[in-house]
């Protein structure tokens, strides 16, 4: 399909949030007239959930791909308030479970046995779903993005969330497992950059954290055992905002959106395959002269929040707030070519879904 299509993508301001599952082979869309939920390879409507059913949604967190997903209300026609967390149960067509908090909830994280609700100041962690109860909660300094992210595979005895630390630019990680246990675990900061965080990632054992900032020119990746920087990527010269960070679920490689219009592809595994700046060649010093630069890159609509994340057999998608949909191949030698283009509102548009479901 022709990338000229761009032109038909038009749900801004519908489309509040996209949020990939844990094994980023779904993503969820909060719109202000409901929420739909499609699979990724290959792209379809798998659910839809109409604004009579559930209202405006701010946010929302699928649990794999189980029948449980994360809403929180907010928008044009809010069904509950944005400081409860309500979990929707496809299974029963219903909402199950319902979590308040003190405050509003930015942002939703799921594992298959916790629930993490960020606030403002505060993140709470409950066990989950089967009778959940409150495990504990973690102050936190103004976090207005609600960035946290948990690993969503247990590493040994560890499970990492990470969230912004009290310092401008640092990270703050717990161990959900030790934590759980009661075993006494003093949290671990790093200082990962000088300027607000703006962006933060996991991989899939939690080894490893992405960290971008407002600067949105360097992620940096660390060791979560160590606690060493592992290696700085440079997505460009020009400050910009980044949008999403994401491994892919070898460790491979790394992927990032901004709002420059350019999804970024990293090697994480094999640095040579990284470009480097012509000044590196010619002996000049310094670090912007050594940065690792993206081996790969495509476009998406500039200035449009997009999320990235990596699938099967050398491929990455992309899906934008204006609702298009990207996906792209890629090869090691840099090579990268557009396998797939759509519009997401127009999927199944002309079916009717809950009639579909019931057959």
């Amino acid at each position: 399909m022709s990338h000229s299509r761009l032109g038909l993508a038009d749900a801004w301001g519908n489309l509040r949030s996209v949020r990939f599952n844990q094994d980023m082979t779904a993503f969820v869309c909060a719109f202000q007239d409901g929420l739909r939920i499609f699979n990724i390879d290959p792209i379809r409507e798998q659910a839809h959930y109409t604004e009579e059913q559930v209202g405006s949604i701010a946010h929302a967190e699928m649990l794999y791909r189980t029948n449980l997903v994360a809403l929180v209300s907010g928008g044009r026609r809010p069904k509950f308030a944005d400081n409860t967390v309500m979990i929707y149960d496809d299974l029963t067509g219903k909402m199950v479970l319902e979590f308040t908090f003190p405050d509003q909830v930015l942002a939703v994280r799921m594992k298959k046995d916790k629930i993490v609700a960020v606030c403002k100041n505060q993140i709470h962690v409950f066990s989950f779903p089967n009778k959940p109860k409150k495990l504990f909660s973690v102050d936190t300094r103004d976090n207005p993005l609600g960035l946290c992210e948990v690993s969503p595979i247990r590493c040994g005895e560890r499970e990492v969330m990470v969230f912004p630390g009290y310092k401008t630019g640092s990270i703050q990680m717990v161990d959900l497992f030790t934590t759980e246990q009661r075993v006494s675990s003093a949290p671990v900061s790093l200082n990962a950059h000088k300027n607000e965080l703006v962006c933060l990632a996991i991989n899939q054992q939690g080894t490893m954290v992405a960290t971008a900032s407002t600067k949105g020119t360097l992620i940096r990746i660390w060791d979560t055992s160590r606690r060493v920087q592992l290696v700085e990527l440079r997505r460009g010269a020009d400050q910009a905002k980044i949008y999403c960070i994401n491994f892919s679920s070898s460790d491979e490689w790394l992927c990032c959106s901004s709002d420059k219009g350019t999804v970024h592809i990293f090697a994480l595994q094999d640095y040579r395959l990284n470009k480097r700046s012509a000044l590196a060649s010619i002996g000049v010093p310094g670090a912007y002269a050594g940065s690792q630069w993206s081996l790969a890159s495509f476009t998406v609509p500039q200035e449009c929040a997009c999320i990235c994340a990596f699938g099967t057999q050398g491929h990455i998608a992309a899906v934008c707030l204006d609702g298009s949909f990207h996906k792209y191949h890629f090869s090691a030698d840099g090579i990268c070519n557009q396998a797939k283009y759509d519009v997401i509102t127009e999927l199944c548009e002309d079916c009717d879904w809950l009639n579909m479901k019931d057959n």
